[in-house]
């Protein structure tokens, strides 16, 4: 068999278990064979040695908005949106994401480097997908606003959105009292105060009959280009609810334990942040990713902010499998997202493949995406032409 490489001498995460000393083929951007290192007598087969490090699907991100702090890394220091998404890229290949939603917020925000325009002009760039070695994708936040509603329906018709989620940040709602809710913007994001007093005063003014009929408008919106809907910030059985009527098939960011268990009973896939598990509780005194994984009510986990948090929340202690923890980053956000092709190391799967060393701190030493070398790094073994002629 030719064009095809074996990673070998590596600690293989499936779906199901953990294979000590195996070996994964691949070729034609899909994974070919999974078997034990020894039992593999792949000929010609350029050959990686793992040097006994693990082996697991690429990670698949659905929430990351870092791309935002590339573009603007400070207010009025806006860059070239092409710039942005090749260090964002860069940057999640050495964390391990090879599939990336970039949660771009459709909010006219300025002061932060956040606009409808903006967010637009992001999403053109990820779609043209220049200069990229994983593969990027478009999440659109979009804010309960019919600008922001309008914004993304003329997004549609020139990208590809491939997932959808409604957000309403307002005092009193959500995560946020009328306190935090203005240190959250001021002092987080930099807004001088009267933009805050303004946006406070204009986003609590929504009525039920306004806010529902907005979030119909951006549900139509992702129905129209076939992708999934996402709540965002669900405090009470009511939120998840509503936005179940609307189609919703993921909550992220569940504040309470019962929005958690209600979207859980409703068939929402929860999805939270994995700086939550990693720094051990959320930013914000809300549900703990810890206790939602101990009763059973977190399918995924997202970077949110920072990429490294999600490399690094398989290798946090749950007291579950290894394979358990991975799927949370891998299989289960794939699946999620509709995306059946990836997130799990079985033949025929997609070869999007990382190699980490779990220790001190995980790194990312080789990562493959659709059976490619997009990076190396460490002290993993140089390939070599390996041949029948030595196993005889």
């Amino acid at each position: 068999m030719s064009g095809l490489t074996a990673i070998s001498n590596a600690t293989v995460v499936t779906p199901s278990g953990v294979i000590e000393d195996g070996c994964v083929v691949i070729g034609n951007e899909r994974i070919v064979r999974v078997s034990r290192t020894a039992d593999d007598i792949s000929t010609r087969a350029v050959t990686v040695d793992a040097g006994g490090r693990v082996l697991m699907p690429g990670l698949v991100d659905l929430h990351g908005d870092d791309i935002e702090g590339q573009f603007a890394p400070r207010a009025g220091a806006e860059t070239d949106p092409l710039n942005a998404l090749a260090a964002t890229d860069r940057v999640n290949l050495l964390h391990g994401v090879t599939t990336k939603f970039h949660a771009l917020a459709f909010e006219e925000a300025p002061d932060d480097g956040r606009s409808l325009e903006n967010a637009s002009r992001l999403a053109e760039t990820i779609e043209r997908g220049a200069d990229t070695l994983g593969d990027n994708r478009v999440h659109a936040r979009c804010e309960l606003a019919d600008s922001s509603a309008a914004a993304v329906e003329e997004l549609i018709e020139a990208v590809d959105v491939d997932l959808v989620s409604v957000m309403h940040h307002a005092p009193g709602t959500g995560q946020y009292d009328d306190e935090s809710f203005k240190r959250h913007y001021i002092e987080d994001r930099n807004w001088p105060t009267d933009a805050v007093e303004a946006a406070a005063r204009d986003r609590s003014e929504l009525d039920d009959g306004n806010r529902n009929r907005r979030i119909q408008r951006i549900a139509d919106l992702a129905r129209r280009v076939d992708a999934p809907l996402a709540s965002h910030d669900d405090e009470r059985r009511v939120d998840v609810e509503t936005m179940a009527d609307h189609g919703a098939g993921i909550s992220e960011y569940p504040l309470t334990l019962e929005a958690a268990r209600r979207a859980t009973e409703l068939g929402l896939a929860t999805v939270m942040g994995a700086p939550n598990l990693v720094r051990g509780g959320s930013l914000w005194n809300n549900l703990s990713a810890r206790d939602a994984i101990e009763v059973g009510v977190l399918d995924a986990l997202c970077s949110d902010y920072h990429p490294a948090s999600l490399l690094a929340a398989p290798f946090v202690d749950t007291g579950e499998p290894l394979f358990t923890r991975v799927n949370r980053v891998t299989r289960n956000p794939a699946k999620i997202a509709g995306l059946d092709d990836r997130g799990r190391i079985e033949p025929g799967a997609r070869a999007d493949l990382i190699v980490v060393d779990p220790s001190p701190t995980p790194t990312v030493e080789r990562a493959f995406v659709a059976g490619s070398e997009v990076l190396r790094a460490g002290e993993t073994a140089t390939p070599r032409i390996h041949s029948a002629l030595e196993n005889s």
